[in-house]
This record gives structure tokens, C-alpha cells and sequence, in this order.
């Protein structure tokens, strides 16, 4: 019986498994966008067993163990860590056709060389040869990322961040570049003015600029900028439920900075001007000192209130939000672009019924500067899955050139999420040796797709933020 996956998963064709093995495999990753922690990278983390590496913040498996029928005792709770692993190996045979049903079996068999099914027959000897190898030091939060032939990762990183541990790596070089990403939503959080203003005294000791202006405020994050790209920063990350552009004057912005930092909350439309505002200069930056900006949109957070109160954001309870954002994405970009300060922009979106919207978007700003300055990004979060990945392939050949693509991210907080690459590239060679084996595109051109294929693996990210 052929072990799972097999060499051949999710390859329908001889082409799309000559295209994947020829080309896609050999190619080192570039990991972009990620929220791996850069001080366990620094410190080289040494993971006590499957559970801490593999279970701990994925809130991906929380939240299909939740569904199963777990309690959260075993989730988040105080649990053993093999209990814990119990009931996730509880519930993996009930998520076929989930997506983590493949990534799991991936990363067991490419990490650590595991080629069983995990199942709660299977849980204890998979359990322990898996702490078996983590027990070795090529298994160390380093090890893994050269393992899996990681060449650059970018984590995400806040403005008042001093940034000790990217330096740290940068001096003990191990391999794999490790860059900061500005990821500044903090600053513009006004909607909460305790913890906003709470953030912006952090920010006056971090830059040492007194803030007690709009003005003083963006000179401020100015200072941070540039001593992000000190560090080697390439890019800016943004999480937004949509675009910001209404329409606001200078003097509006800073009587809105006034009355929050005075501690008053700001009206619905005040709030909406305010992060126009703060989008728009962010925007400008990026531009001048040359980054890539990115834009996640469209998800509604935190909606399980109870739970939000009991163990916090960013586990397990958001989805997708429908909110428009053709109107304001293009009243954004045209600012930007009739200003002369349009950087190099990626917008992933979470609803996929905004897969066209935004592709016909982003190509209205592509100015001939540089191939694929306007990037439709890759499936994000909810539609990093098969059907995902393929639909925003199609968008993005449809109506864009798919050759220009900066290709695939992790977004993940997991050492052991390299496999996804794998993964997308699989889907990738897939879908293009579809099209070659019912004639839509020439066999003749082989060599061609296969260098289309290499680029989007890894030449086209190499190329376009300049590692």
C-alpha cells in the first residue's frame, strides 16, 4: 500500500507531475508573511514534545477539535500535553476533506519522517517517535526552518517592537534570513482610547518624539519606520475589515487626535476619517523607503464574546466578513497613484466572493515600473485550502498574468507549517498540467510552464522585495 500522501498527491496528470517534480520541488522557500515568534527563532526554541509545536497557538485544530466534540480543557486548558494530542488525533480522521487533514499527514511525513495515518490507533507510537526527533538538536526551531530549505522568513512586528531579537539573528546567522515586517494597527486603533493612548505613550518612549499632535504623532511612527528598515524591513502588513479613503481635511485629523487623546471616543465617521488619514501616511512611507505593502482584508474578529473574555483574541473565533470595498481599495490606490506614492502593493482578501473585485482593482494601478507591482495575494486563512488556492489561481489568470505572481505564505505561527508551500506549489502544477493535458496550453511550451513554476515558488517574491 502506497503511504499517504504519496509522491504523486494531488497530481492528475503527467504533465502537472513533471512540472512539480522538475521544477517546483527543487525550489528553497521564501516565507514572506508569517507570525512566527522571532524570539524563539533567536533563541533556537527547543520544543518539548508534538504537542507544544504542533498544537500550541494553531487555532486552525482548535477550532475543528471544538466541532469534534472537544472541551476546551483539552484545547487551550490545563490538560496533559498528551491528552491533548489524544484528542486531536481524535479528531483528525473526522476532518477528511479539510484541509488539515493534508497538511497534517504532510507535515508528519516531510518533518519527521512518519508515513503512518494518524489516528487514535496510531496516536502513541506516532506521538513518541515525533518527540523522539524533536529530542534532537537539527529538530530545534532553527533546525526545522533549514530542513524544510527555508531561505528568508518575514514575521510580523509592531512599530514600538525594539526589534533585539531580529538583531540577535542577524549577528549569529544561521541561514535563513529572518526580517522584520511593520505591522502598525495600534497606532490607529482609536476606537478604544484607554489602550490607544496606553499605545501611544509606549510610542513617545519608543521613538522619543512627544506626541501631542497628529503631526507629532506621524513623526513619531517616522522614527520607527526608519529604524525598521534599519533592521532590514521590506514590507508593511495591514489587517483592516476593508479600505479607508473618506475624504478628511488636516485640521479634522487633528481634532479628532485631540479629543481621543484627551480620552473621548470618536464618532463613526470620525473614526473612518481618522484611519483614511493614518492609511493614506502609512501608504506615503512605504512608498518613500521603497517596501512592499500589504493589505488582509475582510475578516470579523472576535465574535464568540464569552470566549473573547476567557482566553483571548486570534483563537479560533472569527470568519469572513462581507463588507464592500471596490469604492474605497480604489479611491485608495487612485490617491496614492495620482500622488506619485503607490509602492508596490499585495491585498489578500478572506471573502472570496471578492476574488474578482479586487483582482480588476489592482490591475488598474499597474504602471509599467516593475512586472506584478499590483498583486492579487495568495489564499489567505480561511481560503488557504484547495478550492481557495485554485479560485484565486483562476482570478489571477483570468483576469491578470498568474506568471507574475509573488506565490505562497505560511501566515502561520508554526514551525512545522512549511509544508503548505508544498502544498500550494502541488495545486499550482496541478492546475496548469490540467490545461496542458486537455490542450488548452501548447505540451510544446513544457519548458516554459516549467520556468512559470519556478517563479512563482520562489523567483518572483526573490525578485520583487529584493532579498
Amino acid at each position: 500500500m502506497k503511504p499517504f500522501p504519496d509522491e504523486n498527491f494531488l497530481l492528475d496528470s503527467d504533465p502537472a507531475r513533471t512540472l512539480y517534480h522538475e521544477h517546483a520541488a527543487k525550489m528553497p522557500i521564501i516565507d514572506y508573511h508569517c507570525h512566527l515568534n522571532p524570539q524563539e527563532i533567536a533563541e533556537n526554541r527547543r520544543f518539548r514534545n508534538m504537542t507544544e509545536v504542533w498544537l500550541g497557538g494553531d487555532h486552525y485544530k482548535w477550532r475543528a477539535m471544538r466541532a469534534n466534540g472537544v472541551t476546551e480543557d483539552y484545547i487551550t486548558g490545563d490538560r496533559s500535553d498528551w491528552e491533548k494530542f489524544e484528542k486531536w488525533a481524535e479528531t483528525l480522521p473526522y476532518a477528511m476533506r479539510n484541509p488539515l487533514y493534508h497538511w497534517a499527514h504532510l507535515e508528519l511525513r516531510r518533518i519527521f519522517g512518519i508515513d503512518q495515518i494518524l489516528k487514535p490507533e496510531t496516536a502513541r507510537e506516532i506521538y513518541e517517535a515525533a518527540n523522539e526527533k524533536l529530542a534532537q538538536p537539527e529538530f530545534s526551531a532553527q533546525g526545522l526552518m533549514r530542513r524544510c530549505r527555508v531561505e528568508v522568513v518575514c514575521t510580523t512586528d509592531d512599530p514600538i517592537d525594539d526589534l533585539r531579537y531580529h538583531r540577535q539573528i542577524q549577528q549569529n546567522p544561521f541561514g535563513c534570513q529572518v526580517l522584520p515586517t511593520w505591522r502598525p494597527d495600534n497606532a490607529m486603533a482609536i476606537e478604544n482610547p484607554a489602550a490607544w493612548n496606553a499605545y501611544i505613550d509606549r510610542l513617545e518612549a519608543a521613538s522619543s518624539v512627544s506626541i501631542g499632535s497628529y503631526t507629532a504623532l506621524q513623526e513619531a511612527l517616522s522614527v520607527r519606520h526608519d529604524y525598521f528598515a534599519g533592521a532590514g524591513c521590506r514590507l508593511s502588513d495591514h489587517g483592516m475589515d476593508t479600505f479607508f479613503a473618506e475624504p478628511y481635511t488636516d485640521v479634522e485629523i487633528e481634532a479628532i487626535f485631540a479629543k481621543v487623546r484627551a480620552g473621548k471616543s470618536p464618532s463613526a465617521e470620525e473614526l473612518l476619517k481618522f484611519r483614511s488619514a493614518m492609511m493614506y501616511d502609512f501608504a506615503v512611507m512605504d512608498y518613500e523607503s521603497g517596501w512592499a505593502q500589504q493589505f488582509h482584508i475582510g475578516p470579523l474578529r472576535s465574535n464568540n464574546t464569552r470566549m473573547l473574555e476567557r482566553i483571548g483574541r486570534d483563537t479560533g473565533f472569527d470568519s469572513i466578513l462581507d463588507e464592500r470595498c471596490a469604492i474605497p481599495g480604489n479611491r485608495f490606490f487612485d490617491r496614492l497613484n495620482y500622488n506619485g506614492k503607490l509602492a508596490k502593493s499585495i491585498v489578500y482578501n478572506l471573502n472570496p466572493g471578492d476574488n474578482e473585485v479586487l483582482m480588476t482593482m489592482l490591475y488598474n494601478f499597474n504602471d509599467g515600473s516593475l512586472p506584478g507591482k499590483m498583486q492579487f495575494g495568495a489564499g489567505w486563512w480561511f481560503l488557504d485550502q484547495q478550492v481557495g488556492m485554485t479560485n484565486q489561481l483562476n482570478a489571477l489568470s483570468m483576469l491578470g498574468l498568474l506568471s507574475r505572481f509573488v506565490g505562497m505564505l505560511t501566515d502561520s505561527r508554526s514551525f512545522l507549517s512549511y509544508p503548505r508551500h508544498e502544498y500550494f506549489r502541488r495545486i499550482l502544477c496541478n492546475l496548469l498540467g490540467e490545461d496542458v493535458r486537455t490542450g488548452r496550453l501548447p505540451r510544446s511550451e513544457m519548458d516554459f510552464l516549467g520556468h512559470i513554476v519556478e517563479d512563482i515558488s520562489y523567483n518572483n517574491a526573490k525578485n520583487y522585495f529584493g532579498f
